[in-house]
């Protein structure tokens, strides 16, 4: 059973048990209406609480049977709630630990509803391209008053019980539970267990004094801030409906918001997304029971951006860190970014000063190796450079204690030749982090040829603890993302060979919804980084041909926004990418060095042979084992490299499209004598996939 129950003296006390989160699947709803049958039809039974086992009330519906029979297989949510709210009981909702979605909305068709302290509340479908679909647009505002509740509906985020029981005049929580819930629950239903009429939500009004005015505020608020998305603009008409019309007229309306959404590709990317994650962290061949190394300190070798920046990861877990240098004064300048990137939170308000003061005391700094000996895991973010990473690595099998973890953040080499430079490769692991790292999400976890599955799974949970995103990769040039945004640079590099300048290029993948267009990218990275990289390509696969123009543009000393010039021109305190005359002239120079005439190409030319590129690249990595499953490239292309949410990722985009289609357009591209022919061959996997009718992402 899913849902159990048990007598308190004249209180049934029925408990959702369905973990991790209680989720209100098939299963879980018949148990429950079961239950509730079961309760009203005994004479000794006069009131019911109903609450979730565990440390949850109920995380809300089963995403997984969205759009499936299961979801209105009955009885659904909406048939299940209103079966609660049309006791001849009292039912109290005794809520703790987390209440969303569909968990709050069963809560809001109870007649009363007491919480523990620190319950976190809230409707966050909206975080999956949807309205909420079982009366939580239409009961919230009524219990919780228009404009509390329209800002929890739109934003999806969390509030806390002792919060909303604030609110003027909330009628959500009855009352705040000290000590043990259930106790206090079955006191609280038997005080109301003979009050009549029972009240019902569904009953109240949702009122607001200014309803016109607020609720065009508010729609065109949330067209601003979220304009990729449909969702939270419906969010609004619907609350609006709460005010605006009878009961059963808004939940008419709700429910034909939420059915129109489900099919729309932003929902379907972010659902996607939402999988996606949660997806990335199973591996295959390592148990989630699998034993992890302990890890209380951690060192990080180079005091630079990246090893500042991986360090704040570890600080702001609560773990201390030790930083080593070769320098005093780069430790010093390490440690002063560190305090400078607090004191903006705390200036911010994102972070108290005690905290600051508390992640500060965490970290300890050192110019001797002999001092991390005892670390349990040591990061190196040293330069890109394997000769240097040598170096490294051969100091840090000499003095690290047994059984410690030795990660390198290298961006494109090889971890096996890394861990070849010790003698306990099975302790070797690559952690890629991304710039800033104490910002961005993604962390490529690099799985070696010997890496032991105790230090995968330890770095995972690792990962998962400093609030990271991991995904793994195998060893190759660059792993999953570097190795695909080659591809797309390349692809970008040949457009401006054939017509297009840098602006434009830019504007066209900002306008699909890319958080910055690869010339911005490059700006801000720095185009010397890339120069670097291809100076070793050219010497490693002289096959692999480049548009020149990046050279040229480095030859200028145009290396980008930390030389206020790159790509485009950049004035001193600004970000503006301002279009240069300079280098379109370069771009026309090569071009007619080339014997190119320039030609005209269409926006959906450059995003779809800067989109394909990534996708084709993908199927290899997948073919080769490099990644495990395309929504894992997916991932690290959300989280890493900007991709549009809304369009799900690289390879769920392709999907959309249909690969077929996406074929065919990289059949035209190979027939193009100025890209790259051999590149256009759709790899083994995507051929295979056209073949057999599938998808990349199975449905």
């Amino acid at each position: 059973m899913t849902a159990t129950l048990a007598r308190h003296g004249r209180v049934a006390v029925i408990t959702l048990d369905n973990p991790p989160v209680n989720g209100l699947g098939l299963e879980t709803r018949r148990a429950l209406a079961a239950q509730v049958h079961a309760a009203e039809a005994d004479p000794q039974i006069a009131a019911m609480v109903i609450t979730g086992a565990g440390r949850v009330f109920s995380g809300g519906a089963d995403i997984k049977e969205f759009g499936s029979p299961k979801a209105v297989a009955e009885p659904n949510l909406l048939s299940l709630i209103l079966l609660v709210e049309r006791a001849t009981k009292p039912v109290v909702a005794a809520i703790h630990g987390t209440c969303m979605g569909g968990g709050l909305e069963l809560s809001l068709g109870c007649h009363y509803r007491v919480a523990a302290p620190g319950a976190s509340i809230a409707l966050p479908e909206v975080k999956i391209g949807l309205v909420p679909g079982a009366g939580g647009t239409q009961r919230l505002p009524r219990a919780l008053g228009v404009e509390t509740a329209l800002n929890m509906i739109v934003s999806g985020e969390p509030v806390r019980s002792e919060q909303l029981a604030q609110v003027p005049g909330q009628r959500l929580i009855d009352r705040l539970i000290e000590g043990e819930l259930i106790a206090g629950a079955v006191a609280f239903a038997e005080e109301v267990a003979d009050v009549r009429p029972l009240p019902r939500v569904r009953d109240l009004k949702a009122e607001h004094p200014q309803a016109d005015a607020y609720f065009q505020f508010a729609r065109n608020t949330a067209r601003a801030m979220a304009k990729n998305f449909p969702a939270p603009v419906r969010c609004v008409d619907c609350v609006e409906q709460a005010v605006k019309a009878k009961f059963d007229e808004g939940m008419r309306f709700e429910r034909e918001a939420f059915l129109g959404l489900m099919w729309t590709p932003e929902c379907k990317a972010l659902r996607h997304a939402f999988f996606a994650e949660r997806a990335a962290s199973k591996i295959a061949d390592v148990p989630e029971d699998t034993p992890l190394r302990p890890v209380q300190r951690v060192a990080v070798i180079g005091a630079g951006t990246m090893g500042g920046g991986i360090a704040m990861n570890f600080l702001n877990a609560g773990i201390p860190v030790v930083m080593l240098e070769m320098k005093q004064e780069a430790l010093e300048r390490g440690v002063a970014t560190i305090r400078k990137n607090y004191e903006a939170q705390v200036r911010k308000g994102k972070l108290k000063a005690d905290k600051y003061e508390q992640r500060m005391a965490l970290l300890s700094t050192t110019l001797s190796y002999a001092d991390i000996g005892d670390a349990d895991l040591v990061i190196e973010a040293v330069f890109e450079d394997m000769a240097v990473k040598q170096a490294v690595f051969e100091q840090l099998d000499a003095v690290m204690k047994p059984g410690a973890i030795l990660a390198t953040n290298t961006s494109t080499l090889d971890v096996n030749r890394i861990a070849s430079f010790t003698r306990r490769s099975q302790d070797v692991i690559g952690t890629h982090f991304f710039s800033p790292a104490n910002v961005m999400k993604l962390l490529e976890v690099v799985r070696g040829a010997e890496t032991a599955r105790d230090v995968l799974a330890t770095v995972m949970a690792l990962g998962k603890k400093i609030r990271k995103t991991c995904v793994v990769s195998g060893v190759c040039d660059g792993f999953i993302g570097n190795r695909m945004i080659e591809q797309y640079s390349r692809q970008a590099g040949f457009l401006l060979e054939e017509g297009c300048t840098p602006t434009q290029v830019d504007r066209a993948i900002e306008k699909f919804g890319f958080a910055m267009g690869p010339f911005r990218m490059g700006d801000l990275a720095g185009n010397d980084i890339g120069w670097y990289i291809r100076k070793r390509r050219y010497l490693e696969k002289p096959e692999l041909r480049y548009s020149r123009t990046a050279d040229l543009l480095c030859e200028m000393g145009r290396f980008g926004q930390k030389t206020g010039a790159g790509w485009h021109d950049y004035q001193a305190g600004r970000r503006d990418a301002i279009p240069s005359p300079v280098v379109e002239q370069m771009i026309a120079d090569h071009r007619a060095a080339l014997g190119i005439t320039p030609r005209k190409i269409s926006d959906e030319e450059i995003v779809h042979r800067l989109v394909y590129s990534l996708v084709n690249e993908a199927a290899r990595l997948l073919e080769e084992g490099i990644a495990a499953k395309a929504s894992d490239i997916d991932m690290v292309y959300l989280t890493g490299y900007g991709f549009p949410l809304h369009r799900g990722g690289p390879m769920c985009y392709a999907d959309t499209q249909g690969l077929f289609n996406v074929v065919e357009d990289m059949k035209r591209f190979a027939r193009n004598p100025h890209d790259d022919a051999a590149f256009w061959q759709p790899a083994p996997l995507l051929a295979r996939l056209v073949a057999e009718g599938k998808t990349f992402n199975p449905a």
